[in-house]
């Protein structure tokens, strides 16, 4: 698989890694053995990074992930968690001894010394200007707790906002092609200051896979299910905020532009990977199938300029008005 530098980590990863939210929670139910089943096909097919979060299955996916660790010594993986979601959304709990409990935590988890990446979980909006907040995470480098640190983030001027920050290595983003914003401003700074973009919700939700229609169906504890209008968090995060019918309207109209031989999701996956300033994107999977799958996306030759052109007609045309001044 072709190889990026993830920011300012300066590590080297695989440029299709592994979202491993499916794992824990929110998208209906996943044994350990699955999970476990999923991260061992995604590994052996190249994947070389996978995104965690301490919230997911409120630790569960980091510690099948450590699990995996465990078994594979020598994988040579890159694995980034999140903190700061287990708590209320108060700006005044971003504190260095919360930081310092948060990661204790997530090295338990995952059964390591010092975690390769820890990422602000799309925290309050105070938090991504915050002086004090970055000394914090400063601090937990030179404690060797973290080994860097990025920010997930909802809208692109808070991604503006972490980019400036020097310490900042990574921003993950949404970014799909129902997500065309990021490429005005926030992938041309992050790729001048040398910050890695790791581009989350690839294939949004699922719709950019292509297997939905309108009879689809979803379980009770799957988010697309209860959360299309943002009941329990960032309608954003589901479906990439665009409603759903008029995203199966968009891979209707997105499908002809597949290449011969490749799924429409991995059409999607490398759409994103054509975007100059991507370090890593990161698809989620359910079982060793889809795992496989993403991974193969690597493989597919850029896109031409008159597919990019009709990716962006599509989103001007169905989706633009939804989501680009939201997010």
């Amino acid at each position: 698989m072709e190889q990026r530098v993830l920011g300012r980590t300066g590590r080297s990863v695989g440029s299709v890694g592994l979202g491993a939210w499916q794992l824990g929670a929110d998208w209906g139910e996943v044994s350990e053995d699955d999970a476990l089943e999923t991260l061992d096909a995604a590994v052996a097919a190249g994947v070389t990074f996978i995104d965690t979060a301490d919230v997911y299955g409120d630790g569960r996916s980091e510690q099948i992930i450590g699990r995996l660790l465990r078994e594979r010594p020598g994988a040579a993986l890159t694995v980034a968690t999140k903190m700061g979601r287990r708590v209320a959304l108060d700006p005044a709990l971003y504190t260095l001894d919360n930081f310092r409990a948060w990661t204790d935590r997530s090295r338990a988890n995952l059964g390591v010394e010092t975690l390769d990446l820890v990422q602000l979980h799309c925290p309050p909006e105070e938090v991504y200007g915050s002086p004090a907040v970055y000394e914090a995470l400063d601090t937990l480098v030179a404690e060797k707790r973290i080994a860097a640190y990025g920010v997930s983030v909802e809208t692109c001027e808070q991604a503006l906002t972490a980019i400036a920050h020097p310490g900042v290595a990574t921003v993950q983003i949404i970014l799909n092609a129902f997500r065309l914003k990021p490429l005005d401003q926030v992938l041309p700074a992050a790729e001048a200051a040398g910050v890695g973009i790791i581009a989350r919700v690839p294939l949004a939700s699922g719709l950019l896979s292509g297997k939905y229609d309108e009879t689809t169906t979803f379980a009770e504890n799957d988010h697309r299910n209860y959360n299309r209008h943002g009941e329990a968090f960032d309608v954003g995060e589901t479906f990439s905020g665009v409603d759903y019918r008029t995203g199966l309207e968009a891979v209707r109209r997105l499908r002809p532009l597949v290449p011969q031989g490749a799924s429409t999701a991995q059409f999607a996956l490398r759409w994103i990977l054509d975007q100059p300033g991507v370090s890593v994107v990161i698809p989620g999977a359910r079982n060793p199938e889809q795992a496989r799958s993403n991974a193969a996306a690597a493989d597919l030759a850029p896109l031409s300029e008159q597919t990019h052109a009709a990716v962006r007609g599509v989103y001007d045309d169905l989706v633009r008005a939804q989501v680009h001044d939201r997010w």
